[in-house]
């Protein structure tokens, strides 16, 4: 029987059909240098570093997130020299993540530069948060000696390129200079082919100091999906005018939003979004539901979604987090369109399988409109509209918080003070789930989560990544205390930049998301409380500003002062999140329990009964 297939096996399978692998020898015979470079070439003597940068430069480079050393000094050296902006920042960890807030901001390809060894290993954790959450990166590694040169016992040998493969669609392993230019231009093709991703380029330092003549041509646009018998499939299903369909929009969507709205206009169809996915659609629009369309989600997609015939979801996967644990309502038609076959039906069971690129699709059904185009159904209009003013009573009304601020008015104040395009970048928090409710998000690439990776720490580097980028919009973090441990040095980063970014560090001394998931199951909390710590010397240290809302402040008040603020600015939240409800766990816990055996169940019973009489610790 042949091994299970791995999500990572099949992206490299992709990454493989769709382009001709990088060849062993690259190089071209030598020619005279010539007078000037056609748009796009790499030309001319030149150093490996030298082609390298000159390569970045070509494919569009904004800034190189990093930290430099031995065995990238050239490198670091060549980018100043060439005029290519970098940004230092205090740990690796920071360089990917940056990376991937940038990308997630521009729609771009991140650009990471990190040393083999702990460079390398510190940094894994946000690419792989970039491979599972479909973000686009090209990460520049550098490596030991090799060929001829390598000796035994150096500095930093791992196998950069065996850590490397885990957590991207593919590793370029270049192993003659010549190689360096193409290898990082088919880096930055793969990196947008199909389902986005990141893409490993591994450098051995001596071939960055090697030169010779190159003669590279630029790499042509990436190949986009469209299988036209499964269109025709789903445009004769959605052709039934007797079915009422929804729409489920992925971060595959993110940039055809002006097409999803006209498309969902079109099917007279409720729009959902996966938390990648937010602002796929405005939330003003008539057809917005929110997040999610089952428990989970937003009490209002979830109350429409019920009553539709079929779900087109588009560019989306059904991940764990997205879906609370797989608590996917089921209909009774669903077409599922995705850029990588590889995605689809892995999770739900479709009618028809869509291997497309969201945007061609999209304008596929626009030109079909005499085939699938609805009448104006005013009706269902109201009634979206009926729900969403609801639910917004509902979230504003119920005020849980008693010795500190309730994280929902939080989240709907910052809402209120902040512009309609800021960029918010929320961590993995409890607070996570009410934001992805009730933050209304009004354009594409403004609302920013780490999604499938989880990884916490994520939103204090990645939104600095895009305000690197973007020097004139207003850019903020939600960031849990327990994350803020993670990465808080990157602040530093920030006052040193000139970023600023305004950051909002929900406090109650806790892990506060994981004493929600651990006290229904066990009747106590394990290693969830934090020290207590002196944000305002925090502050004073990095070189920040500072503000502080607690209990019985107006919040939306000092979150305006926080806003106008010059630079970068700490706010401490002082948190109580009381026994608000929080419907992702509600569905998680009871889509977890149903998959437990019988004997489980008793199992976790007794064990609560019996703690229940000897008064549980918690620590």
């Amino acid at each position: 029987m042949l091994p299970p297939i791995s999500r990572r096996t099949l992206l490299k399978s992709a990454a493989i059909a769709a382009l001709t692998p990088l060849p062993v020898h690259l190089a071209q015979a030598a020619a005279p240098e010539p007078i000037a470079a056609p748009q796009g070439w790499v030309l001319g003597k030149m150093t490996g570093a030298q082609a390298l940068v000159e390569a970045l430069i070509q494919e569009g480079t904004d800034v190189v997130f990093g930290i430099p050393g031995a065995q990238e000094n050239e490198l670091w050296d060549t980018m100043k020299a060439k005029g290519l902006p970098y940004m230092l920042v205090t740990h690796e960890f920071a360089a990917s993540t940056a990376a991937d807030g940038y990308a997630r901001a521009t729609g771009k390809p991140g650009v990471i530069s990190v040393v083999p060894g702990p460079g390398l290993t510190n940094s894994l954790t946000g690419i792989g948060e970039a491979l599972l959450d479909s973000i686009p990166m090209v990460c520049i590694v550098g490596d030991v000696a090799r060929g001829d040169k390598y000796k035994f016992f150096q500095v930093h040998d791992l196998p950069q390129v065996g850590l490397l493969q885990q957590v991207t669609k593919h590793v370029y392993e270049v192993t003659t200079v010549e190689e360096i230019p193409t290898a990082v231009r088919m880096a930055f093709q793969l990196a947008m082919t199909g389902e986005p991703g990141p893409v490993g380029v591994v450098v051995p330092y001596n071939l960055l100091i090697d030169s010779c003549h190159f003669n590279a041509a630029p790499v042509g646009p990436p190949p986009l999906a469209f299988d036209e018998n499964a269109v025709q499939c789903a445009i004769a299903l959605l052709s039934d005018r007797k079915l009422r369909w929804g729409i489920y929009a992925g971060l595959g969507c993110m940039d055809h939003s002006a097409e999803l709205a006209q498309v969902a206009e079109l099917l007279q169809a409720p729009v959902a979004t996966s938390i990648s996915g937010k602002g796929t659609i405005s939330d003003c629009h008539p057809l917005a539901v929110g997040y999610g369309y089952g428990p989970y989600g937003t009490s209002t997609a979830e109350h429409v979604f019920k009553h539709l015939d079929g779900v087109l979801a588009i560019g989306v996967r059904y991940s764990e987090v997205s879906t609370a644990f797989y608590a996917i309502p089921k209909h009774k038609h669903l077409i599922q369109v995705d850029a990588n076959p590889h995605n689809l039906g892995k999770v739900v069971k479709p009618d028809v399988c869509v291997n497309a690129d969201s945007g061609l699709f999209l304008n596929r059904l626009l030109a079909s409109a005499d085939l699938v185009g609805r009448a104006p159904d005013e009706k269902l209009v109201s009634h979206i509209a009926d729900l969403k003013c609801r639910e917004l009573k509902h979230n504003q009304a119920h005020n849980y918080g008693k010795c500190g601020v309730d994280p929902m008015q939080f989240v709907l104040a910052l809402r209120r003070a902040t512009c309609k395009d800021a960029l918010l970048f929320c961590d993995v928090t409890m607070t996570e789930h009410w934001v992805n409710e009730a933050f209304s998000v009004y354009g594409p690439r403004t609302y920013f989560n780490p999604a499938d990776n989880q990884a916490m720490g994520w939103s204090i580097p990645a939104s600095l990544g895009a305000q690197r980028v973007m020097p004139g919009r207003q850019v903020v973090t939600i960031t849990g205390d327990g994350c803020f441990l993670m990465s808080a040095m990157e602040m530093s980063t920030a006052a040193r930049e000139g970023l600023p970014v305004k950051f909002f560090i929900l406090d109650d001394q806790a892990y506060h998301y994981m004493q929600a998931l651990q006290k229904p199951a066990y009747l106590q909390t394990t290693a969830t409380i934090l020290a207590r710590l002196d944000y305002a010397a925090l502050a004073r240290g990095f070189g920040v500003g500072y503000q502080e809302i607690g209990p019985g402040c107006d919040i939306e008040a000092n979150i305006r002062g926080a806003l106008c603020l010059p630079g970068p600015v700490l706010v401490r939240v002082i948190t109580d999140y009381g026994k608000r409800p929080c419907r992702w766990i509600e569905a998680a816990k009871a889509r977890f329990t149903k998959e437990l055996s019988r004997h489980q169940k008793m199992r976790f019973l007794a064990r609560i009964g019996s703690r229940a009489l000897h008064h549980p610790q918690n620590d």
